[in-house]
């Protein structure tokens, strides 16, 4: 995918602002996030003061995530982490991929549209609250960076967003780092050694003296990972360090053997431009639990930077819920974070394999390979599942030499085959693929092994979700009406809308009940919880209702007799109800409620108020419990609004001024049309990202009566 933008399209200004502010807020570290073009994942676009392997555990962030630069966007709002201890209360995710101390904002980048967000990172030394002057800064930041991008693209052309992030040194004004004579004649002169290491870790440089204590020659450790030339380095105890010191940008200390016994002391004094290395021979006897010394057979350990990525990876993958949520999570992370272009993830489901998401392939290719059988093990699918261990093939050609009649027929050119089992049970299989020969290192197969496993956990929880999720949804919308009757004299909406997070299942009901050619009753309820029992008994109280309403019973009759039912059948839940009966010919509403939320009435001239509806105790709970009956005049034009409490009540906000800001907007809304109205109020009140609670919602309006 290409860049952002061209130079001539924004991106040096982008890049000089974030630098800038940098700069003027004292941060370590900063990135900027951009909006992918599904608006569902925000991508690190450009990075100041770290490498992009650092930031490799956040390159992709998903919108929906628990995550500083996701809520920063999401809420529009301002983020600040003031501490490490801040962050493991507040993003437990975040903090398993930043496990040091630091300060952390971000703030959202908006203007015409959103854009994505601003992320800024400090020492822990830092004072522990941002002042008014820097959230000014930041938001000022904020401003500019929105203008930058909305220039690059006044002339129509889209925002395409980097796969990779470019990485910025911090002063765009200083020149690679390179040793001057003076400062190489400083260090000789130092005892022990002393060396440099820019932001990516590699060697810049390092005196005669160090390189004695670390047994290389110069010129074959410079420009050099150290964990990746010195193989006593090669643990991740040690890279860690030097990740700790450039995060935190804090001196950081630790202690090494080399074999066979010269034990070395590394002090590390980072800065915005790398970190400064003093290596002296250890004063004192080896410490007691000394690094352990690197056997010549052991296999390469799993860098720090993938143990941090695992980890992040794994939590993340205890908050999927679907199945589709796997896939989605597998394709925008796991696939980016081992360099991979495709991706098919399939079930095993009655002996065959089916694709249940891909990524990087042309859907012919998956029609074609969808739904083929497991008896085979002539391919390298086929041997994975019935062997259980995943297979790895560098190139087209090492994939033809086991399976000669097995090679996919697409233009990928290396391939992980990952068998995901539980409990020794094949669940389904991940390929990742990749466009040019990818050889697999030990500790990248180590890792993608690992991973494979927690993939394989959390795509059986979400498949037994799904089912789960299936039934109880075939339930609801059973029971739920299929349609309203034609009442004359009324107009009617209706809606059902399932919570945005959670089992999007509940026990939310409405129905509309025809009594005769001049009389009607509109009902409404809520049953306690979000499986399949409220479900089910979402449909026991419907019918109760409509049973007695079609006898004739008044409403406090009603609500009694159905009280009477649940408190028989004590299904351990409670429900809220409301039953209002239009008396079309006396032009009369009656209302009685069983602890349910007042319904509000819009007047021919707009004005809206809650009615006064003395409610009664939640059906279920006391038995032969009286149900008082509230009674309005049904003038034309009259509007009632019954609603659930999904659509007011909101965490932290009082319902009484959740009720009245529902109130404003129905008195602002055009009544011309019922259905386009209750349309219009949904989404200026509960927006699809927002909803933590389903709702259901029935608006009646008198077309007759005295006015």
């Amino acid at each position: 995918m290409t860049s952002t933008v061209g130079p001539a399209r924004g991106v040096t200004g982008v890049d000089a602002a974030l630098t800038e502010t940098v700069r003027r807020t004292g941060a370590a570290i900063g990135a900027v996030y951009l909006l992918a073009p599904d608006a569902l994942v925000l991508r690190l676009e450009v990075l100041c003061g770290a490498s992009a392997e650092i930031a490799a555990p956040w390159a992709r962030v998903p919108l929906a995530a628990p995550a500083p630069v996701a809520d920063a966007v999401r809420d529009n709002r301002l983020i600040w982490v003031g501490s490490h201890q801040e962050m493991v209360r507040s993003y437990p995710r975040t903090a398993m991929a930043l496990p040091y101390p630091l300060a952390l904002a971000a703030a959202p980048i908006t203007g015409v549209r959103r854009w994505g967000s601003l992320l800024l990172m400090w020492p822990a030394t830092r004072p522990p609250r941002l002042t008014r002057r820097e959230q000014g800064r930041l938001a000022s930041c904020c401003r500019r960076l929105a203008q930058l991008l909305e220039e690059a693209t006044g002339d129509g052309r889209p925002l395409v967003v980097a796969e990779q992030p470019r990485v910025l040194p911090l002063d765009t004004a200083r020149p690679p780092p390179s040793p001057t004579r003076a400062a190489a004649d400083f260090a000789e002169r130092l005892p022990g050694g002393s060396c440099a290491l820019d932001l990516d870790g590699r060697i810049t440089f390092l005196s005669s003296g160090c390189a004695r204590l670390l047994g290389r020659d110069t010129g074959v450790l410079l420009g050099t990972l150290p964990w990746q030339s010195l193989p006593w380095l090669d643990d991740p105890t040690y890279e860690d360090r030097y990740r700790a010191a450039v995060i935190s940008r804090e001196p950081v200390s630790f202690t090494a053997c080399r074999p066979p016994d010269r034990w070395l002391d590394f002090h590390l004094y980072p800065d915005a431009g790398g970190v400064s290395v003093r290596i002296v021979p250890t004063g004192g006897p080896p410490p007691a639990t000394p690094a352990p010394r690197r056997e010549t057979t052991r296999a390469t350990p799993v860098r720090a930077g993938q143990l941090y990525q695992l980890m992040h990876l794994a939590a993340a993958l205890t908050e999927v819920v679907g199945v589709q949520d796997v896939v989605d999570l597998v394709a925008d992370q796991i696939v980016p974070a081992f360099g991979a272009q495709g991706l098919i993830l399939s079930t095993v489901d009655s002996g065959r394999l089916r694709i249940t998401g891909h990524r990087g392939y042309h859907a012919d290719f998956v029609e074609r390979f969808d739904a083929v059988p497991l008896s085979t093990d002539a391919t390298p699918a086929g041997q994975a599942l019935a062997s259980g261990i995943p297979s790895f093939f560098a190139d087209p050609g090492e994939m033809r030499r086991i399976y000669p009649e097995g090679l996919p027929t697409s233009a990928k050119q290396a391939w992980a085959f990952l068998p995901l089992i539980v409990s020794s049970r094949s669940v389904g299989l991940c390929v990742l693929s990749y466009d040019r020969p990818h050889a697999f290192p030990p500790e990248e197969r180590a890792v993608m092994t690992s991973l494979a496993g927690l993939i394989a956990q959390a795509l059986d929880r979400a498949r037994l979700y799904d089912t789960k999720h299936q039934l109880a949804h075939g339930l609801q919308q059973a029971l739920l009406p299929h349609g309203l009757p034609d009442v004359t004299g009324l107009d009617v909406a209706a809606r059902y809308l399932p919570a945005t997070r959670g089992m999007d299942i509940g026990g939310d009901f409405y129905d509309l009940i025809r009594l005769g050619d001049t009389a009607a009753a509109a009902v409404i309820g809520d049953v306690q919880g979000h499986n399949v029992a409220a479900a089910a008994l979402m449909g026991q109280v419907r019918t109760g209702v409509h049973a007695h309403a079609t006898l004739g019973e008044p409403p406090d009759q009603v609500l009694s007799a159905t009280n009477q039912l649940l408190t028989d059948l004590d299904p351990g839940l409670f429900t809220s109800c409301l039953y209002a009966h239009f008396d079309l010919a006396r032009h009369r509403v009656c209302l009685a409620s069983a602890g349910h939320p007042p319904p509000l009435a819009r007047l021919p001239d707009g004005s809206t108020a809650p009615v006064d509806v003395t409610p009664g105790p939640l059906l279920g709970v006391v038995p032969e419990a009286a149900y008082p009956v509230t009674e309005i005049p049904l003038t034309a034009g009259l509007m009632l609004l019954l609603y659930t409490d999904g659509l007011v009540e909101t965490p932290g906000i009082d319902f009484d001024d959740s009720l009245a800001e529902v109130a404003t907007h129905l008195t602002a809304a055009d009544d011309r049309d019922l259905d386009l109205l209750v349309d219009a109020l949904l989404r200026q009140i509960r927006p699809a990202r927002q909803r933590t609670d389903d709702i259901a919602l029935l608006a009646l309006r008198s077309r007759t009566g005295p006015s």
